[in-house]
């Protein structure tokens, strides 16, 4: 199965990592098109357009001002997979991944990206910032959903049609996963929902239901899981699956 998560707008750039190992980000030439439109923009045009405070305007210029084709691990130059932070990453906790889990996660996990459209685990990318939401008038459209059009879906579809997988975890926020043409998947899409114990009932609670989604990306890996029936095994963080209260394509997990 394919696993699909958002990027986090947190980044590492200067933990070290064992890894060696990297691959290209397919979709290069439309991230360079995204720069060449964020380059003429200044501190103050990116302060407005994603509503950042002045130092992180000034940062996000700088990068983008700075950005250049990824051709091999650098100090400013990682693997998706070790760059984001965010709470998703938390519980993926790629770090203390085996180097034959990153293998497989580099088949069957996608991030997706504003700025690079589809990242495999270990592609390599600079630090960035652009979310999938931002509306960002360029060539294409008024927005990155239609510049980024099918492409997206056309790669996740090659991808697991590669793998012969047999449907899609959709593990992404709805920010992200609107990127998707979900008409135009080739399988099945299966949306895990993570309900935590909470003043008398389940609730998602949003931070705790974001570390869950990468603990369940985690799960996915290290057990290889290959059909929909597996997802229900999910028990990490003392998640358990609730057959009363989900649908064939929304497994639930309840946790007190």
């Amino acid at each position: 199965m394919i696993a699909l998560i958002a990027p986090a707008k947190r980044l590492d750039y200067d933990s070290d990592l064992s890894v060696e190992d990297f691959s290209i980000a397919e979709h290069l030439k439309e991230s360079k098109e995204l720069i060449k439109e964020l380059q003429k923009k200044s501190p103050e045009d990116l302060s407005s357009l994603m509503g950042l405070s002045e130092n992180l305007s000034m940062l996000n210029f700088e990068r983008n001002m700075n950005w250049q084709v990824p051709k091999k691990p650098s100090n400013e130059v990682r693997q998706a997979i070790f760059a984001f932070k965010g709470d998703v990453y938390v519980g993926l906790d790629s770090e203390t991944l085996s180097k034959s889990d990153i293998k497989y996660a580099q088949n069957n996990l996608a991030i997706l990206s504003g700025l690079y459209g589809l990242l495999k685990p270990l592609d390599l990318m600079y630090p960035y910032r652009l979310e999938m939401g931002t509306k960002m008038k360029n060539e294409k459209g008024k927005n990155l959903y239609e510049f980024w059009g099918n492409k997206i879906t056309t790669s996740i579809n090659a991808l697991a049609k590669k793998n012969n997988s047999k449907g899609i975890i959709n593990l992404a926020s709805v920010e992200y996963f609107t990127s998707v043409k979900a008409e135009n998947l080739d399988l099945p899409v299966y949306s895990p929902v993570f309900k935590d114990f909470k003043n008398g009932k389940y609730k998602i609670i949003s931070f705790f239901a974001k570390k869950a989604r990468g603990s369940m990306v985690r799960f996915v890996i290290q057990n290889k899981i290959k059909n929909p029936a597996g997802l229900n095994k999910f028990n990490l963080d003392g998640y358990k699956y609730s057959k009363k209260d989900s649908s064939e394509y929304s497994p639930v997990f309840l946790r007190n």
